[in-house]
């Protein structure tokens, strides 16, 4: 069985290494060859710093790796050796906007120095220029330009105090100058091919204003599988992985597809209602053969966190969020929306769209534990006794409800201060939902109905809770609430049980006072 290219974002070596691989060169060829000047945003580890590498790698006329894929069998390529500019900021100083000038002029001269170009000029953007310039009249050929993680100079300040947020904003003029180059008339006649990448789109005022004839494709249907995995590569190229992986756990290549599907699928960037599964998180999975928060393990969303406590968010209500397009564009420094960050970073995703109006939901199992752990942990104080979140699940799967509200007592008991000071049904509601929701279980909060929404439904393959909240009422009354909004009626031909659950709430405790079980 082939090893799984993990962790590794050069082409070249995948391609001269005995590694299986899912060929999306037709989406390069497509680019290529029917425009010129490309942007694309797309969550981390998703394979944008691998797609710079294929560009780097088709431009510098390599036909060798390329052989049996997709663009060397079905087209009629000219495999032209163009000079290639490559800007990786992940590599490149940042810290000051002093150090990234510097950053930027030392990566120019090592590009230089390869073609034995020595730059004269001593301003940042005269050098950009320069090197673009000095590359097409050594080679003959017109120049390519290749950024990957452009944004991180900005991105990574943010959320770190006043002073950080300076550095992003000086950051950001030195990058619109920068890239407002490649705008130049007499440098663009030159060019070949451009493409910019990075995780977050912001606007064209902040940054692309010199640069306003990209083609932004991060949310072009023609572009919604370039990268991550289709269904359709799921069941064809990894066949014997996936088998091998049920035979370890002892089930079939379809069970274990489905919980793949499950964990690390969901993932959609266009109108079009396309998914693609998380390439990082699939390929650790069929190589450890376990499901895990693969994705979520490498790197902990701290700013994002913070931001939706800053803003006061409800939390709840992310699920089933709706905004129009303009949240797919505006991302401001001065500004910045929950609602495009949360998109843009990979936290969730497009769920529906209906007349200009985008409704957005976590994309998977994998996404949405994990991060309402992470915001149960900010939202409490740092309450991190994490076994209780596994015995949630444990207790309402064998419809232990006692050990349940015993469990979901004693968390509330632990937790030093009250949501944003308050005491209302939605602090008690929101600690209940990052609560159940972390266990793992299928959770859904605010759920509509024909006659309302439901607080909080619950679901298992054989069974699903409707549970409603109330405070300083009883537990009846909730209950009650149920039983004449007709909760139930919309799942009653599902086949599966279906469990009521009445919580009252103390304000004054800060606790719950009462719960009743009842049947649909």
């Amino acid at each position: 069985m082939k090893k799984l290219p993990i962790g590794d974002s050069s082409f070249e070596s995948i391609r001269q290494g005995n590694r299986l691989y899912v060929d999306k060169t037709r989406y390069i060829f497509q680019m290529t060859d029917q425009g010129k000047y490309y942007f694309l945003s797309r969550p981390r580890r998703f394979g944008k710093s691998l797609t710079v590498s294929t560009l780097r790698c088709l431009f510098q006329g390599r036909k060798e790796l390329f052989e049996g894929l997709w663009i060397a069998e079905n087209t009629d390529r000219e495999w032209k050796q163009h000079p290639v500019i490559v800007i990786d900021f992940n590599g490149i100083s940042h810290d000051t906007p002093e150090n990234l000038k510097k950053g930027l002029e030392s990566s120019l001269r090592t590009i230089g120095a390869i073609y034995d170009i020595q730059l004269k000029e001593s301003l940042l953007k005269e050098k950009f220029k320069e090197l673009i310039l000095s590359l097409h009249r050594k080679t003959g050929m017109p120049v390519v330009i290749l950024i990957d993680e452009y944004d991180k100079p900005l991105t990574d300040h943010l959320g770190r105090g006043e002073k950080a947020l300076e550095t992003a904003k000086a950051n950001r003029d030195i990058l619109k100058h920068f890239l407002g180059v490649i705008k130049d008339g007499d440098v663009s006649d030159v060019l070949r091919f451009v493409f910019i990448t990075g995780v977050s789109k912001f606007s064209r005022v902040s940054i692309f204003s010199e640069l306003n004839n990209l083609d932004d494709i991060t949310m072009n249907r023609h572009y919604a599988e370039m990268l991550g995995y289709s269904q359709h590569e799921m069941e064809t190229c990894f066949v014997g992985h996936i088998g091998q992986f049920a035979k370890e756990y002892g089930q079939t290549p379809e069970q274990v597809l489905d919980s793949l599907r499950s964990y690390y699928n969901g993932y959609r960037f266009s109108e079009k209602d396309v998914r693609v599964y998380n390439p990082f998180s699939v390929l650790k999975a069929l190589n450890e053969q376990a499901f895990k928060n693969y994705w979520f393990e490498t790197g902990t969303p701290t700013f994002l966190v913070n931001l939706l406590h800053e803003n006061r968010w409800y939390l709840p209500t992310i699920e089933n969020m709706q905004a129009t397009e303009s949240v797919f564009s505006v991302y401001e420094i001065e500004r910045l929306q929950p609602e495009a960050l949360l998109f843009q970073t990979g936290y969730i995703t497009v769920k529906n769209v209906e007349e200009g109006l985008y409704t957005f939901d976590y994309p998977n199992q994998e996404v949405k534990s994990a991060f309402l752990e992470i915001l149960f942990y900010s939202y409490t104080e740092g309450n991190r006794d994490a076994s209780r979140f596994v015995l949630l699940s444990k207790y309402l799967r064998l419809e232990d409800l006692n050990a349940f509200i015993e469990t979901m007592t004693a968390v509330y008991a632990s937790v030093p201060y009250a949501l944003e000071s308050r005491r209302d049904e939605a602090y008690f509601h929101t600690i209940f939902y990052l609560m159940v929701s972390a266990s793992g279980v299928t959770a859904h909060s605010e759920v509509l109905t024909c006659d309302g929404r439901i607080d909080l439904l619950v679901e298992f393959p054989d069974k699903i809770y409707l549970i409603e909240f109330k405070c300083s009422q009883s537990a009846d009354a909730a209950l009650q609430q149920i039983r004449d909004k007709g909760y139930e009626r919309k799942y009653r031909q599902s086949g599966k049980k279906i469990i009521l659950m009445g919580i009252n709430f103390d304000t004054e405790k800060r606790n719950i006072a009462e719960w009743k079980r009842g049947s649909g």
